[in-house]
Parts: C-alpha cells; sequence; structure tokens
C-alpha cells in the first residue's frame, strides 16, 4: 500500500460491462494503492430507489430530475448511502436493480450523478479508483490511468450466476447482460463505450490477483512517464 509522498495521485477510471470484473478490480486495486473506492453503479441504484421511494414515473425526466435534485447519494467505505441512510442492501434487490436501468438512460439524472460523483472524489483530494460505464468518457476525462475490461460472455455469465447465487436459467443471465450492454452501449447519454486512451484487458482467463498486477503496472508506467 502506497502512502505519504509516494501515494498515487489522481484517478484511476475502470469501465466495462456487467460482470466484467470491475467492482473486484476497484475494491482491490484502491486497497492497494491506499485509495478510496467510488462505485458509480451505486449512485445510479440509490437514485432509482429515491425516485421509487418517491412513486416517481421512472420514466418521467422532469419528475424524477426533481426527484434526485433534492437528495443525497454517497458512499462510506463500501456502502451506498442515501440521504445518509445506508441502503446498501436494499438498492441490490431485483427491484431496484430493474428501476436503475431506466433511471440511468435519463440525461438530467446523470448530469446530478456525475456532479455528485465529482464532488465526492474532490473531498478526498482528487484521487481515488471509480469503477463504472462513463468514466474515463464522462466522468473523468483527464484521467490519468484509463482501463477498459471485458470479458467472453460465457464467463461474464458464470459470474453473475455465481453472484445472484439463485436457480436461475445461465441463458436467461447470458440475454439479460447482453440487452443491457446494448442498453448502455446505444443510449443517447454518456454511452457506454471505450476512450482511445484506455487500457483494454480481457478478465476470462485472469484471476483477480493477476488483473490488480496488470492495473498496478499501467500506474507504475504512468507514474514514471510524469
Amino acid at each position: 500500500m502506497s502512502t505519504g509522498a509516494d501515494r498515487w495521485r489522481g484517478v484511476i477510471a475502470i469501465d466495462g460491462p456487467a460482470a466484467s470484473g470491475k467492482s473486484t478490480l476497484a475494491r482491490r486495486l484502491a486497497q492497494e494503492l491506499g485509495l478510496a473506492w467510488l462505485d458509480t453503479g451505486g449512485f445510479y441504484r440509490a437514485a432509482a430507489l429515491a425516485a421509487l421511494r418517491a412513486g416517481a414515473d421512472l420514466e418521467d425526466e422532469e419528475r424524477a430530475v426533481e426527484v434526485v435534485r433534492r437528495r443525497m447519494v454517497s458512499q462510506e467505505g463500501s456502502r451506498i448511502l442515501l440521504d445518509g441512510e445506508d441502503v446498501e442492501t436494499e438498492i441490490r434487490t431485483p427491484r431496484v436493480t430493474e428501476a436503475a436501468s431506466k433511471v440511468a438512460l435519463l440525461p438530467g439524472v446523470r448530469r446530478i450523478m456525475v456532479q455528485m460523483q465529482r464532488g465526492w472524489v474532490e473531498e478526498r483530494g482528487g484521487s481515488a479508483v471509480v469503477e463504472g460505464r462513463d468514466i474515463g468518457s464522462v466522468v473523468f476525462p483527464d484521467a490519468p490511468v484509463k482501463v477498459y475490461l471485458t470479458a467472453q460472455s460465457d464467463e461474464r455469465t458464470r459470474r453473475r450466476l455465481a453472484e445472484l447465487g439463485d436457480a436461475r436459467e445461465p441463458s436467461a443471465v447470458q440475454e439479460s447482460l447482453a440487452r443491457r450492454d446494448r442498453t448502455d452501449a446505444t443510449r443517447t447519454a454518456s454511452p457506454m463505450r471505450r476512450m482511445p486512451d484506455a487500457v483494454e484487458i480481457d478478465t476470462t482467463t485472469l484471476s483477480p490477483d493477476q488483473a490488480v498486477e496488470r492495473v498496478l503496472g499501467l500506474v507504475r508506467a504512468t507514474r514514471l512517464a510524469r
């Protein structure tokens, strides 16, 4: 873990589709470097929860923005907070997961979330490991290290099934991931895409340790080049 004068300065942006290994990599990388870790997907889930609690129509952008603008989303450690309330468990439910995919399509909501995410990192000195789908392209386009994670469809399906821990059909999970990929890549606001200066890493056959080491190598190389 780096501390003091040799501590990494700046944002490490980790983008990529669901089940590509972003969260595992981001958490472990942050621990190795002594940095804060930000799960931007959790912010959208919290925004969706706020909209659901308010009874807002998730396709009514004006109403959703009105609700979300009056809420504060943050993260403490690995827990997402909504107006100071720990909602980590609730935002991982299927109901909120489905709602988050709709709320994330609304440009007005995305603008609010980006402001909150940037503010969160600024409060921590401007240095953090940030994961999501538009980090290197929109939230922190000047991040000195950008990584775009990928993995083959079968492996992403296997990981998501292990995460869900239930008896869902693999084909249904695979189709759900593919549908999410299409939505993220084609949405009007901040579509998911690999930036030209992002290093693509295929995690299909990599262990978490190997993935971390690959990115630490990028961090070391970037530090030396500064």
